[in-house]
Order: structure tokens, then C-alpha cells, then sequence
């Protein structure tokens, strides 16, 4: 049928869009691959020959089905145990599903902590906006708001973020050299070298869901947080296996048990210090990170 498989191909060529939307919007792979094949079967039930635009239409509908979506999570973000971050993604391009799209700041860990600070409705307007580029008056159909309401929400959304908007280091090199340095100073429980390499207002965030050890509440400081990591490190050493990877489009690591990825941490680099440090144990944001290959760094 060919009306069929030009309304396959037409997803299919928005396909890596709409999960650069939905996973900014939700912060997890499993609800943002929800999002789009309900987007998929929305699709499926109109005549493409009334869409003036297939791209704008599939955006609105996978843009309005993650406001819903956030809307009704929010309870349970609210009673879940411990800090929230969001699902790891590996941005080789190997296992990246939006390798089409170029990794930006908007991908990072620390931007997508720092959306949970705005409602469902203020985050879509100001990832349309200011991430996705789209026009005022795009914004506001999509999200069923007046222009001038999108510029009221924007300008509020702005205001909250802002100020702990991560900075990043442009030279990967350099970044990469941090790491080796703080994966050699974790590993030979080197205190004093591991605390040169964090900022003075370092914090660590970690996310083990209520299912696996982790420190529920932030950790500030470089002290503590040389403290805990060393703690950590000795009680898994023996079994871990460690292997150096793109998270985020940021410099992480992955710490592996039985070929089995049990541990993700993401690093935030700026001004030659390490700024932040998220530690993600929640085994069910752990699923889709591939098994263990030969390839690693230990």
C-alpha cells in the first residue's frame, strides 16, 4: 500500500525528533519510546492527506501527550525515595537513538535536573523555544497558549533555571584528561589528589529509586564528597568492572557487575574543576545500557 508507507516514511523521518522532544520532556528512554508509538498510533488514525504539515502535527501530539504524561507523574516524583535523575543515555553513536540530532547543553544531566524545577506546561514551552527554535505562535498551538502567555511562561521558566544553568569546559581533551584523573584518584583512594580535582561548591547527587544503595539527599563539598566516594568505591571494588563512556553527551563512567551495568556516574566540567557528580544506581534507568564488551578502561 503505497499511502501506507509514506505515512511510514513520514515518521520514520520525524521519529529522531520526537524522542529528542520526549526525552528532554520526561527524562526517561522507556517514557519517552511510550510517548512516541502513542504519537505512532495517533498518526495512524488521520488522513495524512489533511496534514499541511506532518512535522509540526506529530510534534504538537508528542508534545501535548508528555505535558499529560508529567502532569499525572507528579505525585509520583513527589513520593519517590530519595533525589530523582533522570535515565542515563549513552550518546555513542553506536547506542544513541537521537544520534541524528547534534548532542548539545540541552542533553546534559545537569539541564534536565534543572528542568524538574518547572511545571509540565513551562517546561514544553521553554524546550520548544529555547531549545527546538520554534516561533511564538507554534509554541502556543502546540501547547493550546496565547503568544503572549508563551512569552510570560518563557520569561518565568528563564528566571528559574538560569542561575544553576551548568557551564561546560569546549575542549574535550580536557575533559577527558579530568576524568582519567578522577577515575585514577577514586580507584587508588587518593583523598588529597581527588579533592584538587573538585570545585569548592561540588555537589553529588545519587539515585537509587528506594532499590539499591544511595544517599538520599545531596552531598556538598569536596571533603564529603572525596569521602563517599572512596567508601563507595572500596565496598564495590572487587567486583566492578569499570569502563569509560559518552553519557549525556558528558565524560562518564560505567561500573559493571557480572556484565551487568550497576552503576552510571556523569561528571559536569567547568573551569578545569569538576562541578558535579550524579550517580545513577536505580537498576530500572540501568536497562538499557548495553551488556559489557571487551572494550573498557579499569
Amino acid at each position: 500500500d503505497p499511502a501506507q508507507r509514506r505515512r511510514l516514511e513520514l515518521f520514520h523521518e520525524h521519529r529522531s525528533l520526537l524522542f529528542s522532544i520526549a526525552y528532554r520532556m520526561l527524562g526517561t528512554v522507556a517514557d519517552a519510546e511510550d510517548k512516541i508509538q502513542e504519537t505512532f498510533l495517533r498518526w495512524q488514525r488521520v488522513s495524512i492527506a489533511d496534514i499541511k504539515s506532518p512535522r509540526a502535527f506529530l510534534v504538537t501530539i508528542v508534545s501535548r501527550l508528555c505535558i499529560s504524561h508529567l502532569q499525572s507523574a507528579h505525585v509520583q516524583r513527589e513520593e519517590y525515595f530519595g533525589q530523582w535523575l533522570p535515565e542515563p543515555l549513552l550518546t555513542d553513536h553506536d547506542h544513541d537513538p537521537s544520534a541524528a540530532l547534534a548532542m548539545e547543553e540541552s542533553l546534559s544531566m545537569g539541564f534536565l535536573v534543572l528542568l524538574e524545577r518547572l511545571t509540565p506546561v513551562e517546561r514544553a514551552v521553554f524546550l520548544l523555544r529555547e531549545v527546538f527554535e520554534y516561533e511564538y505562535e507554534e509554541v502556543g498551538r502546540i501547547t493550546h497558549l496565547t503568544e503572549v502567555n508563551c512569552r510570560q511562561i518563557l520569561r518565568r521558566a528563564r528566571q528559574r533555571i538560569t542561575e544553576g544553568r551548568p557551564r561546560f569546559d569546549p575542549s574535550p581533551e580536557k575533559q577527558d584528561e579530568l576524568l582519567t584523573q578522577f577515575l585514577g584518584a577514586t580507584v587508588n583512594g587518593d583523598m588529597n589528589g581527588l579533592i584538587s580535582l573538585l570545585a569548592k561548591d561540588i555537589v553529588l547527587y545519587t539515585d537509587g529509586g528506594g532499590k539499591t544503595t544511595a544517599v538520599p539527599q545531596p552531598v556538598y563539598g569536596p571533603t564529603n564528597v572525596a569521602r563517599l566516594l572512596s567508601m563507595a568505591l572500596k565496598k564495590f571494588a572487587e567486583n566492578v568492572v569499570i569502563r569509560r563512556a559518552q553519557i549525556n553527551g558528558q565524560p562518564g563512567i560505567l561500573g559493571y557487575i557480572n556484565g551487568i551495568a550497576e552503576t552510571a556516574v556523569i561528571v559536569d566540567i567547568a573551569a578545569g574543576r569538576i562541578q558535579n557528580v550524579y550517580i545513577v544506581r536505580n537498576p530500572d534507568k540501568l536497562t538499557r545500557v548495553p551488556l559489557l564488551s571487551t572494550e573498557f578502561v579499569c
